[in-house]
């Protein structure tokens, strides 16, 4: 059960790594940051909210006690992360700014041992430091890096997003189905991107152009379609299914694989290719991520010599 829980969270952090490459793509025709995340967020919510109004009616139906779960869901998890993400990067590099919302793992730890008091095994904290200290050598962060105060805040409020993002993910109850959390979250989220995006000022005649970056070239259709369904709801599907079978600490760290997968699908698609230091570091990050998932081992079996003997009644 633990490899299959493993394998979900990898399966979700590649599905992710597809999102820059392909905003890349609409970036070529045309679309902003911004409004490539407003077109993810809208074309994901509503396709959930239509696939399961369909085949799983039920899944919508969010109890009134649990709304504002569901609404903190929306505006911290997904359009909270998004937004701080996408203005952090208008002031540092992409990698500091990746580097510092992929900090959530240590604040997650933090978060589940000082304020919900659960002690967390050694190798939990180990592998998101490993994880963390990956990541510094993916990004190179000793190259040319400009502290802009600005950005570092809202590189900080991204991370604290994400944290935010796995904690709630792992507090879904059973009263609520987690699809219908992830469909009313992503919807959610594009309503509060309203703002920001002004999806009325968007070109969307640059949908049925062709989009080319490096030398390939995919219809901007296409690459909207793919980040929609695989960058968004398979991804946030899997991850939340993920999380809930690893445990928030875990399922964050574990999900720093994003930044490789990100890397190496970008550099198959639009030809950015891996140096040394991104290979060594990836495989820093694995290792990490790889330490902190053995945090969900079960606890060893103790021999039948080693049972404690039942005391006898009567």
């Amino acid at each position: 059960m633990r490899k299959v829980s493993l394998g979900i969270a990898v399966l979700a952090s590649c599905c992710f790594g597809f999102s820059g490459p392909m905003a890349k793509f609409l970036g070529a025709v045309g679309l902003t940051p911004t409004e490539a995340v407003w077109v993810r967020m809208a074309g994901a919510g509503v396709l959930m909210l239509a696939v399961l109004a369909v085949v799983r009616p039920r899944a919508l139906r969010i109890p009134v006690g649990r709304l504002p779960l569901v609404a903190t869901y929306a505006i911290v998890a997904v359009a909270g992360a998004q937004a701080f993400f996408f203005q952090a990067i208008t002031r540092l590099p992409v990698g500091v700014a990746l580097l510092m919302e992929f900090t959530a793992p240590v604040l997650v730890a933090l978060w589940v041992r000082f304020v919900r008091r659960v002690r967390l095994p050694r190798t939990a904290y180990v592998g998101a430091v490993v994880a963390f200290g990956g990541l510094c050598v993916v990004v190179e962060v000793w190259q040319g890096l400009r502290l802009d105060g600005v950005g570092l805040l809202l590189g900080a409020g991204a991370a604290a997003c994400c944290a935010g993002y796995f904690l709630l993910s792992d507090s879904m109850g059973d009263d609520v189905d987690p699809l219908g959390v992830i469909a009313w979250g992503l919807a959610g989220a594009a309503v509060a991107l309203v703002p920001l995006a002004r999806p009325w000022g968007i070109d969307w005649t640059a949908f049925g152009r062709a989009a080319t970056v490096g030398d390939h070239t995919l219809p901007a259709l296409a690459a909207a379609a793919w980040m929609v369904v695989v960058a968004t709801v398979f991804a946030y599907v899997a991850s939340v299914t993920a999380v809930r079978r690893l445990s928030a600490a875990v399922g964050s760290t574990v999900s720093t694989l994003e930044v490789i997968a990100g890397a190496v699908v970008a550099w198959v698609l639009i030809g950015e290719a891996l140096g040394p230091y991104q290979i060594i570091g990836g495989l820093i990050v694995i290792g990490g991520a790889l330490l902190a998932q053995s945090a969900t081992a079960p606890p060893p079996v103790p021999r039948p010599a080693e049972r404690p003997v039942a005391r006898q009644y009567g």
